[in-house]
């Protein structure tokens, strides 16, 4: 990528659902988040009952030892927050000095979120097909939307640009991630080439691209970085072992601040020399570098 234009990492720490329903738990990883060094505190807006058909909704939890419900409706009830309960996260990040921002999965969501005007809302790779919830989005509201291209086919991804485009607001807050939506994802499935695919195909109509990763340890995404990734996003948790499925693909403290401290090392090590000899290598050629 010679000449291209690196800026400085933003990481968004996907708490989701990793409260576990606690508003106490949201909160305390909302402080863990900021003094790991992320950009962003993010959560998870659903409303089970128009989200999911009534089998659903009645049907058991998949893997019933995560379930906080007799049923997955139940359960996925249990893990949500009111608005006003998002409108206090929000407030408290803003104490906290780190940005909040929620996931939406359908039009009620999306309503509600909206009219709490944060700086970025994400549309998950589940719902990225949802046009109805997206016109919300790109006509009621006026911040960044942030999407995921997990299990997304090419043409579904043309659709959804051509879709913001058709206001003039793709270019100017458009921002999508590469993504392989599993938990965790195997490395031979990560295809972060897909970024490389994104810019080839997409750089001059979107606003940004960004990586969204399920995948454990944090070297992947140092390179997906460096293939031009403005944006890292990675679920977070305090306990990897904690109950709930998406915790066991999350980062916990230690690893998210590694994780910020190297992708900030690699923005400042991406550069050219600015001069043959740099200062502190002319002590060591006086020093070391034979004359012939």
């Amino acid at each position: 990528m010679n000449g291209f234009n690196y800026q400085k990492p933003k990481v968004i720490a996907e708490i989701g659902c990793n409260h576990k329903g606690n508003f106490d738990i949201a909160l305390e990883l909302i402080d863990l988040a900021k003094e790991c060094g992320a950009d962003v505190a993010k959560f998870q807006k659903r409303n089970p009952s128009e989200l999911l058909t009534p089998e659903q909704y009645n049907a058991p939890h998949p893997n019933p030892i995560n379930s906080y419900g007799d049923t997955y409706g139940e359960h996925r009830e249990y893990l949500e927050f009111t608005k006003e309960q998002h409108a206090q996260l929000k407030k408290y990040c803003e104490k906290k000095g780190i940005e909040y921002s929620t996931s939406v999965w359908d039009i009620t969501s999306a309503k509600e979120i909206v009219s709490l005007n944060p700086k970025i809302i994400k549309v998950p790779s589940a719902s990225n097909n949802n046009f109805e919830m997206l016109k919300v989005l790109r006509d009621e509201y006026r911040g960044e939307v942030h999407v995921s291209f997990g299990m997304t086919e090419k043409q579904e991804e043309e659709n959804l640009i051509a879709f913001f485009e058709e206001n003039g607001s793709a270019k100017s807050r458009l921002v999508i991630y590469a993504c392989t939506s599993g938990y965790p994802v195997p490395y031979e499935d990560l295809c972060i080439l897909e970024i490389n695919r994104l810019y080839e195909e997409y750089e001059d109509r979107v606003k940004e691209i960004g990586f969204s990763g399920h995948h454990l340890g944090t070297a992947v995404d140092i390179a997906c970085y460096t293939l031009g990734a403005r944006w890292i996003e990675r679920h977070f948790t305090k306990d990897r072992t904690w109950k709930g499925t998406d915790h066991s693909a999350s980062l916990e403290p230690r690893d998210l601040s590694t994780l910020v401290t190297d992708l900030n090392n690699t923005y400042k090590a991406l550069r050219y020399k600015c001069e043959d000899i740099l200062d502190i290598e002319k002590v060591q050629r006086e020093k070391l570098k034979h004359q012939f």
